[in-house]
C-alpha cells in the first residue's frame, strides 16, 4: 500500500545527527513515515540504525536535527514525554513486571501517569483483556512473565506498546530470537497495526523478514542513508548489495572429494541451543574435513557465534559434536582448546596492558623455548607488523593490528582447527587484504583446518572450500562457493 502521496507524514526526521565524542554514529539522516505505512530501517552491524531509532525515541539525545511528530519537534525530549504524545515503543529486551500477571502488566501500561487509579475499574480490565487477545495472549492472561515462552514475552512488549493507542509504533529488532513460524505470526501482528492506520517504524538485522513486511525501506551504512525505496528495489541496489555482501565474489575451492579422511575431522550433528527461551541454533549440522577451509556466512544475529561457542564447549546443547569419532559433550573449554580446537573470538579478548610479544607468548606458553621461537619466526613472516610492534602495548594498536594479534595468539597455540569469528568486523579494506593474504598462505602452506564465520561474503568465499549459509538459527544452504553466487547469493539478503 502506498499512502505516501495522499497524506502528510506522521513522523518526519530531518538532518538527524548523533555524535559520541569524535565518532559520528548517525549523520544527517532524513526519513518520513506516514499513517498506515510500515517503514523499515536496515543496515549491516554497526551501520547506525539502532542509534537512529534511539535518537528518535528520546533514549539518546540527538546532537542535531529535528524529529517532527504531528507538526511538533520532539527531538531532545525525554522518552517518557515522547511516549505520552502518541509513540508506542517495543524494545528488543523485554522488562516486564515479573510478579504481576500478563493482564496486570498490560493494565499498568494503560494507567494514566498519575497513578491515582490504584483500584482498576471494569472498563480498564476489559480494555486490558481486549489488548491481550489482540496480540495473542488471551490464553495466558493470568500467568506471570517468567513462566512464558520467549515469543509470548515479545507479544507482551507489543501489547504494552499499543496499550495507549499510539499513532506511531517503533519496533526494535522484532524478529530477534524468534523461529521462522513465529516470525510469520509477528509479521501479521505488525501488519495489523498498519491496517489500523498506525505508522510503524522498525529496525531489524533480518533483512528478508523486513523486506517481506515493509512498504518502504531505508538502507544505512556507517551512519548515513544509502537509499530509500520499495524493499525489492533497495535489495537490488548495487551499493546495498556491496555493503552487505562486500563486492564481487571470487572463488578457489578444492573439491570435497580431494580431502582424504574417510570420517570428517569434526561433525556437528543436529545441534540446538537456547538462550533462556530464545532459540539460537535449531538442528544445525555441519562437517569439516582435515585441512578443509569452511565458511559459515550469515547476517548479524544468525547464530554464527553461538555455533562456534558451542563447538568450543561454552554452551549446553542438544545433538552431538564429534571430533575424530569422539563425542565432545562434557569436555571443558580449556581441554577442547588444548586439544587443538582454538577459537579467535569476534571481541578479540586481548590483554590490553600487556605487549604484543607477551600476548603471543601466552598463546605459546605450552611450547618449549626452541619450538616457541621457531613458531614466532613463522608467525612474524605471516604478520610482519607484529614483529615491528612486539614491544608495544596491545591496547595502543589499531583495530586491524589488534585483529592480527588475536589471530596470531590463536595460531601460537598450534591449532588443528582454527575458528575465526567475524575477523573483518569494522576493518579498513587495506587490512582486509593483509588478512586475506595471510589466510591464503595458511591454506597453501599448512595442513591447518579453518572454520570461518563471516557476514562479509566477498572476504569469506575466496578462502572457502565449502560454504554453509546460516539464517535464523538454521542452516539453509550448503555447497561450494562457485554455486553460492548462482544459488544463494541472490537470497542471502
Amino acid at each position: 500500500m502506498d499512502t505516501t502521496t495522499s497524506n502528510a507524514p506522521v513522523l518526519e526526521v530531518r538532518g538527524l545527527t548523533k555524535r559520541y565524542g569524535g565518532l559520528t554514529a548517525v549523520k544527517n539522516l532524513d526519513l518520513e513515515v506516514h499513517a498506515g505505512e510500515i517503514f523499515g530501517l536496515i543496515g549491516p552491524n554497526g551501520s547506525g540504525k539502532s542509534t537512529a531509532m534511539k535518537s528518535i525515541m528520546g533514549i539518546e539525545r540527538p546532537t542535531s536535527g529535528t524529529v517532527t511528530f504531528q507538526g511538533e519537534n520532539v527531538a531532545g525530549l525525554p522518552a517518557h514525554r515522547i511516549a505520552r504524545m502518541g509513540f508506542g515503543m517495543v524494545f528488543q529486551h523485554s522488562r516486564p513486571l515479573n510478579r504481576q500477571t500478563v493482564l496486570e502488566n498490560i493494565m499498568v501500561a494503560l494507567l494514566p501517569d498519575s497513578l491515582f487509579m490504584l483500584f482498576p475499574d471494569k472498563a480498564l480490565t476489559e480494555r486490558a483483556k481486549w489488548i491481550a487477545n489482540r496480540v495473542g495472549l488471551g490464553s495466558v492472561m493470568d500467568r506471570r512473565p517468567p513462566t512464558l515462552p520467549f515469543a509470548d514475552l515479545r507479544r507482551l512488549e507489543l501489547a504494552k506498546a499499543i496499550a495507549r493507542d499510539p499513532k506511531v509504533v517503533l519496533v526494535d529488532e522484532p524478529f530477534a530470537g524468534l523461529t521462522l513460524a513465529e516470525v510469520g505470526t509477528f509479521s501479521e501482528l505488525i501488519r495489523s497495526f498498519r491496517d489500523e492506520g498506525r505508522a510503524v517504524l522498525l529496525v531489524d538485522h533480518n533483512v528478508k523478514s523486513v523486506a517481506a513486511l515493509v512498504d518502504r525501506v531505508l538502507a544505512m551504512y556507517l551512519g548515513e542513508k544509502i537509499v530509500t525505496g520499495r524493499a525489492d528495489e533497495v535489495m537490488r541496489n548495487e551499493t546495498v548489495r556491496r555493503v552487505y555482501l562486500g563486492g564481487a565474489i571470487e572463488t578457489s575451492a578444492r573439491p570435497e572429494t580431494s580431502f582424504k579422511d574417510k570420517v570428517p575431522l569434526l561433525q556437528v550433528e543436529n545441534v540446538s541451543v537456547h538462550y533462556g527461551k530464545a532459540q539460537a541454533l535449531e538442528n544445525v549440522s555441519i562437517h569439516i574435513h582435515h585441512g578443509e577451509f569452511i565458511s559459515v556466512v550469515g547476517l548479524n544475529g544468525a547464530g554464527k557465534t553461538t555455533l562456534f561457542n558451542t563447538i568450543s564447549g561454552f554452551l549446553p546443547y542438544s545433538g552431538e559434536i564429534v571430533r575424530d569419532g569422539e563425542k565432545l559433550r562434557g569436555t571443558s573449554p580449556a581441554k577442547i582448546a588444548r586439544s587443538g580446537i582454538v577459537q579467535c573470538p569476534e571481541s578479540r579478548e586481548l590483554f590490553g596492558e600487556m605487549t604484543v610479544r607477551e600476548n603471543l607468548d601466552l598463546g605459546g606458553q605450552h611450547l618449549t623455548d626452541e619450538v616457541r621461537e621457531r613458531h614466532l619466526a613463522w608467525l612474524f613472516e605471516l604478520f610482519p607488523i607484529l614483529k615491528e610492534r612486539q614491544g608495544q602495548l596491545a591496547q595502543t594498536l589499531s583495530g586491524g593490528e589488534q585483529q592480527m594479534l588475536a589471530i596470531g595468539r590463536a595460531l601460537m597455540m598450534q591449532p588443528k582447527i582454527l575458528i575465526l569469528d567475524e575477523p573483518t568486523l569494522g576493518l579498513a579494506p587495506v587490512i582486509l587484504e593483509t588478512l586475506s593474504k595471510a589466510l591464503e598462505r595458511l591454506r597453501q602452506t599448512t595442513d591447518i583446518t579453518v572454520l570461518l564465520g563471516e557476514q562479509n561474503v566477498t572476504f569469506a568465499l575466496p578462502h572457502a572450500d565449502r560454504v554453509y549459509v546460516l539464517e535464523h538459527a538454521r542452516i539453509v544452504w550448503e555447497g561450494d562457493p562457485g554455486r553460492f553466487a548462482a544459488e544463494a547469493g541472490e537470497g542471502y539478503l
